[in-house]
């Protein structure tokens, strides 16, 4: 069995007001180091296969249900369960 984990994130371009609201609150803490904040997920997924399969199987959910590919960027990792 192998685990997908597929990172989410939105693309550059695209504004991320949870990532500005997490900045601007750390600020008021005191942790002015930080530059920038974006927001993602993460998405696990186990699944049967080949590596080779998974891989494709894995970019097909993603383009095919998992991420709006009009704002989000994404890339995943396998490895064994």
């Amino acid at each position: 069995m192998k685990i997908a984990k597929v990172y989410v994130t939105l693309r550059e371009s695209v504004v991320d007001p949870e990532g500005t609201a997490a900045k601007e609150a750390l600020h008021k803490m005191g942790y002015n180091e930080v530059q920038n904040a974006r927001f993602g997920r993460l998405i696990e997924l186990e699944l049967d296969g080949s590596a080779e399969d998974v891989e494709a199987r894995v970019d097909a959910m993603c383009k095919d249900l998992l991420i709006n590919r009009v704002i989000e960027d994404y890339r995943f990792d396998i490895e064994e369960a």
